[in-house]
């Protein structure tokens, strides 16, 4: 009986990966649709979001964040997970051909290629990596291509508590749990109890004191990209949404929101 067991649940982890690498695939039409740069062979990684080419091309998978290793920075704290984020990027394109793909700014000030990577077989990297759990989304508003497929990836991997889901480290927080996060990157999911436009920047307020309670704001050369796209943030008055940012402290703990995918809304 044991063995039937033993068999039956190591089927159900077979097919529940070969599901996910499926669904990954899947989506790797619209990655191939983005201008292609340089393809190579991936001879070393750094963390879980970096790797390197053999041609010397350093790699940022652009859009995810995975968790941060120590890299020989002094005083710098490792934060959880990092060197299993890093093996699982290393089982994934270690040794194996891959092409870089553009959505937007192409390098970023390190020298960096900020690149959507696709594998020799298709697999697109970088959902592979949330759907294990092992990165979450970090979008920039000159990088913003395929983020919303990314964030169903993401919450694929959450729902079901995978990698960084199931350490609080990572846990999404509440409005009233960030004050002593400051400097950090943090979902915050909450309900706006209020929303205004002062002197062009648009405030979302989670408490009654906006000098101290949590707040998100948009300045107001980021909400021309907010306006272009017709967004109605006055409009998130009442709503519960969850924000992902650096909680930076101005009138209390507040996340600089840039571009649209920085906020998702739940009702």
């Amino acid at each position: 009986m044991y063995r039937i067991i033993a068999f039956v649940s190591v089927v159900l982890i077979v097919v529940c990966v070969a599901f996910r690498v499926h669904a990954v695939s899947a989506d790797s039409a619209s990655v191939l649709a983005l201008p292609v740069g340089e393809q190579g062979v991936v001879a070393a990684i750094v963390d879980g979001d970096t790797l390197v080419l053999e041609s010397g091309t350093e790699v940022r998978l652009v859009g995810i964040q995975a968790p941060k290793i120590s890299l020989g920075r002094a005083g710098f704290v490792a934060w959880p997970l990092g060197e299993e984020a890093r093996d699982a990027l290393k089982d994934l394109v270690l040794g194996r051909s891959v092409a870089l793909h553009y959505g937007g700014r192409q390098m970023d000030r390190h020298g960096r290629a900020l690149a959507h990577i696709v594998r020799d077989d298709g697999l697109w990297v970088q959902a592979a990596m949330l759907e294990a759990g092992f990165a979450r989304v970090y979008s920039f508003p000159d990088n913003r291509a395929l983020v919303a497929t990314m964030l169903e990836h993401e919450a694929a991997a959450r729902g079901a508590g995978r990698g960084i889901w199931a350490n609080d480290f990572y846990r999404p927080q509440s409005p009233e749990s960030v004050a002593g996060l400051l400097n950090t990157f943090q979902l915050v999911e909450g309900r706006v109890l209020s929303a205004a436009i002062v002197r062009g920047r648009a405030y979302l307020n989670f408490g009654a004191d906006w000098r101290n309670d949590f707040t998100a704001t948009v300045s107001p050369r980021n909400r021309r990209v907010f306006d272009d796209e017709e967004y109605d943030l006055k409009g998130l008055e009442g709503r519960t949404v969850r924000l992902r940012g650096w909680i930076k402290s101005f009138n209390g703990p507040m996340i600089e929101v840039t571009h649209p995918e920085q906020i998702e809304v739940f009702d």
